[in-house]
């Protein structure tokens, strides 16, 4: 398997388990909505579910793979803001549930350079 299509597996399996848990129990999500946007947190939260579940389909078939990588690159760009959000709310938090946090912020700059890798 190549380098190329093992990392796309791995961000099949990752936005999809991610995309099933956004619909399925969105209430960790809706907390971690940045308050700034408009709307209520829930439409955001089942929104960004629905995004990687499609982004999820685009990567696993070979045709639409260079597009998922667009796409995902996109995605977790997007959701950037989110971890931020998740980063303050948590920094009175228990030392591992902000390290959690803060965690997220270095390891969302890696899964954008995976899903560029897959783009190229």
């Amino acid at each position: 398997m190549s380098d190329g299509r093992r990392t796309a597996t791995f961000l099949v399996v990752l936005l999809g388990g991610a995309g099933v848990l956004h619909l399925v129990r969105p209430e960790p999500f809706d907390s971690i909505v940045p308050p700034v946007l408009p709307g209520p947190a829930r439409s955001y939260a089942l929104a960004s579910g629905a995004a990687e579940l499609a982004v999820a389909g685009l990567l696993a078939v070979p045709r639409t793979r260079r597009l998922g990588g667009q796409a995902a690159t996109a995605l977790f760009i997007a959701v950037f803001p989110a971890n931020v959000q998740m980063a303050y709310d948590w920094r009175r938090a228990r030392p591992r549930t902000r390290a959690i946090a803060w965690g997220r912020l270095p390891l969302q700059a890696a899964l954008i350079a995976q899903a560029r890798h897959v783009a190229q």
